[in-house]
């Protein structure tokens, strides 16, 4: 499998098997795609997994692409304005993403749920308790909001962010949810009242544009309905 990224702000993701290989999306992932390409939708691990992963932004169902004739292509495209970004996993290799950053994988990647198990960055972190983990061998692909960056902690090295920033991070790394400090940070700082912090060893990527803060712009423009 060969894969080729194109585009800026609004790229486009051209996946390339050949014959018998087979990838995985949400449901209704695909764009479009030239040869003979098999699909099929199911649950992938039955219902009680579905289930879960759908608490994690994901569809119910997912759809297996495999590529029957001697080569294919198919295209894929992320939700919004932003970036995709190949995540190359080894045999038990694992990364944490935000909820609804899965976009395509090959069959032999795993996708489930992770649940944070700090009450305050379940709470407060920005993506409530449930994320999306993707574990090896494979690559997969996320769809990551705005322009990203990356960074490698060194063990005990510490960053602050806005946890509507953080769209990815190693296991390794260590989540944490911190008050911002100061009545005047607090009220006039437009930050809000936490931050995450991030503990490494390990690396984490960061995004530039957070939906959610993409939504409260483009709300304000909206007309309402007079009372």
């Amino acid at each position: 499998m060969r894969y080729e990224i194109k585009g800026t702000t609004l790229q486009t993701l051209d996946i390339y098997l050949d014959q018998g290989e087979k990838v995985y999306t949400e449901s209704g992932g695909m764009a479009w795609m030239i040869g003979n390409i098999k699909m099929e939708t199911n649950t992938r691990g039955g219902l009680l997994k579905g289930l879960a992963r759908s608490l994690s932004g994901e569809s119910l169902f997912l759809t297996n692409y495999t590529c029957e004739g001697n080569q294919g292509m198919i295209t894929f495209t992320p939700e919004a304005p932003g970036s995709i970004v190949p995540v190359e996993l080894k045999a038990g290799e694992s990364r944490i993403c935000q909820k609804d950053a899965f976009m395509v994988a090959e069959d032999s990647v795993q996708l489930e749920v992770h649940f944070r198990r700090k009450l305050g960055a379940g709470l407060f972190g920005g993506e409530g308790f449930v994320l999306q983990k993707l574990t090896g061998p494979g690559i997969a692909f996320v769809e990551i909001s705005g322009e990203v960056r990356s960074y490698s902690l060194q063990a005990g090295q510490t960053m602050k962010v806005d946890p509507g920033h953080i769209a990815m991070y190693e296991p390794s790394v260590n989540y944490d949810i911190t008050t911002v400090k100061g009545v005047k940070n607090i009220f006039f700082g437009g930050e809000g009242l936490f931050l995450a912090t991030l503990t490494g060893p390990g690396k984490v990527w960061l995004q530039s544009l957070p939906l959610a803060n993409l939504a409260a712009k483009i709300a304000r423009y909206i007309p309402t309905k007079s009372s």
